[in-house]
């Protein structure tokens, strides 16, 4: 989750709202792809969850890359709760999970660099100190009670308010690891076919990327219970979002939207100021409850921004949130799945012709499948594996028009980094099927043996 936005100044008009997210439009050539991923951190020789603090703990990693690696720190207070260094940075999730968000670059082979990076820097201490680190969906055994806090005001005041809204709020929060990628856009006109596009195939993200079949120790029914979390969370402020399709979306309409999404918190002065279910209408006229007769400033509104939850979401670039967390070589191939779509104008025309066709109830039904049956999805008679397939041909035709080359110019450009995806459609297994063959078969229900198997 996102640390406090800075450097926007007061709102004086309304227009500023939607000219804040317009201003993030780029010319092509100047696209980028920003990688986000979560991993969960566990001691060694108890198999629990870290602490925040201690000699096994989140913040003895965060002190280690800080003074092995030149991370700068971030605090709040006291605490220790992230670094930067070089347009990266790394922060914490409510229950500890480690995230890498990846500077902006203008290739996957930057974007692959940069992850095995930060991978083999978090490996090198984590080895020190005893802990390990594993890519996952959801926790596969621990429970809510067995999770560490992170000091952070703003997972307090979530914390507090998840169980108003919705029933997985918290297991969201503090038992859920993802992987996203970040894209630019030309345009609104650009913006709106790649939203739309990014919409309706998440759900083939989350079937390639299914990751999570197992919570509290055994297998949960789904094959990514991290995206069946997402939808009993907060429905004013997740979901795919059908008025993205009407006629005449764009910057406006999502600015309505935004409004509309009940408030978390202000950020003033080092503290979050409690707004919980207040409206960012009232915020704009003088009237938040929180600071009365205090004006909003557009970092205010890019916080704001940070709390809306949907299947895919717009700032000032577009977030693909669909995916689990899990393996390095997935971590590649999801910039590779997203960029292949949207960075080259025939595949994007390609992806939209593909699902122009689907109506809000469809691309519903796809999402929900893909949580539970993964790659065995079946929608109105069509196979998630079929469309997979077609998604992933398109996908490759944009990567290879791209034709960004890599190691030297020894590899022509970022097919390569879609091969786990193509092997999960060649067999019909994503990561989650491997994990249940291995918990049925060689484990034979000793689930604590997944750490050993698949940490970093």
């Amino acid at each position: 989750m996102s640390i406090p936005q800075s450097g926007g100044g007061p709102i004086e008009s309304h227009d500023q709202l939607a000219q804040y997210l317009e201003s993030g439009c780029k010319p092509r050539d100047a696209w980028r792809i920003g990688t986000e991923h979560e991993k969960f951190g566990y001691c060694k020789d108890s198999q629990k969850p870290i602490p925040y603090d201690g000699p096994r703990s989140v913040r003895a990693v965060l002190e280690g890359l800080r003074d092995r690696f030149g991370w700068a720190p971030i605090h709040e207070g006291p605490h220790l709760i992230g670094l930067e260094k070089g347009g990266a940075n790394v922060s914490l999730e409510p229950g500890g999970q480690l995230e890498l968000s990846g500077a902006p670059l203008e290739t996957i082979h930057q974007t692959c660099d940069e992850v095995n990076e930060h991978l083999r820097e978090v490996k090198s201490i984590a080895d020190e100190v005893g802990v390990g680190f594993i890519g996952l969906g959801a926790a596969p055994i621990w429970r809510h009670g067995d999770m560490p806090v992170m000091p952070k005001g703003r997972y307090a005041l979530m914390t507090d308010y998840m169980d108003r809204v919705g029933t997985m709020g918290k297991t969201m929060m503090y038992r859920t690891c993802t992987v996203q990628v970040n894209l630019d856009f030309a345009s609104e006109t650009d913006m709106v076919q790649k939203l739309r596009v990014a919409l309706a195939l998440q759900p083939v993200a989350t079937a390639l990327f299914a990751n999570s079949p197992f919570l509290e120790g055994r297998p949960n029914g789904h094959k990514s219970w991290r995206s069946r979390v997402w939808r009993d969370l907060d429905p004013a402020r997740t979901g795919m979002l059908p008025f993205v399709f009407e006629e005449g979306f764009g910057f406006e309409r999502w600015v309505d939207y935004a409004l509309d999404v009940p408030m978390y918190f202000v950020y003033r002065d080092g503290r979050y100021i409690d707004a919980l279910g207040q409206s960012f209408r009232d915020f704009l006229v003088g009237k938040l409850p929180a600071l009365p007769g205090e004006m909003p400033t557009l970092s205010d509104w890019a916080d704001h921004l940070t709390t809306i939850f949907p299947e895919a979401r717009i700032k000032k670039f577009i977030e693909m949130r669909g995916a689990d967390g899990g393996p390095w070589r997935r971590l590649c191939a999801l910039p590779a799945f997203w960029v292949g779509l949207t960075y080259d104008q025939g595949a994007l025309d390609a992806a939209w012709d593909l699902v122009r066709g689907w109506d809000a109830e469809t691309r519903e039904e796809w999402r929900v499948s893909a949580s539970r049956d993964g790659l065995q999805a079946q929608v109105g008679g069509r196979s998630m594996l079929a469309l997979a397939q077609d998604v992933l041909n398109i996908a490759r035709s944009g990567l290879k028009a791209r034709a960004r080359p890599g190691l030297g110019g020894m590899v022509q450009d970022e097919r390569h980094f879609l091969h786990a995806l193509e092997d999960s459609v060649e067999t019909g297994k994503a990561p989650a099927d491997e994990l249940l063959e291995y918990y049925t078969g060689e484990w034979a229900g000793d689930l604590t043996r997944i750490y050993d198997a698949f940490s970093y």
